[in-house]
């Protein structure tokens, strides 16, 4: 069963090797400082780097990028759960109640990866 998390990797990945390929010099600069940004190799470490970039896609409310950075989170940095939800309660703080449709995606995100991962969401409700 294909989630739209598999649909949004996949887009992404497409959209990216699309763009990446008008061989624009100041488009490839900025795609290469949004990587160097989450590189873990100055005074923060990664998982803080994308913990922060998570908070600020929430308050941002660009859904596309909590799912971005809730990936890198799990899959990449291993944030636990309740790392990530504290990093979105920090969100919805500094966001307010507008966050709050943003909340809930990225929680449904998390939920996804963990499931595709064979793990449990701390979110999950107790059974």
């Amino acid at each position: 069963m294909t989630t739209r998390v598999d649909e949004f990797r996949e887009y992404r990945t497409k959209m990216n090797e699309r763009i990446l390929g008008l061989d624009h010099l100041g488009i490839k600069r900025f795609f290469n400082l949004d990587t160097a940004a989450y590189r873990g190799d100055g005074a923060l470490d990664e998982k803080t780097l994308e913990l922060l970039g998570l908070v600020a896609s929430m308050v941002l409310r660009c859904d596309d990028c909590i799912d971005y950075h809730v990936l890198q989170c799990v899959e990449e940095v291993g944030c636990t759960d309740q790392e990530l939800i504290e990093a979105m309660n920090v969100a919805l703080v500094v966001g307010g109640s507008i966050v709050i449709p943003h909340l809930r995606h990225a929680v449904e995100t998390l939920d996804l990866v963990r499931e595709e991962r064979g793990e449990r969401s701390s979110t999950d409700a107790a059974d």
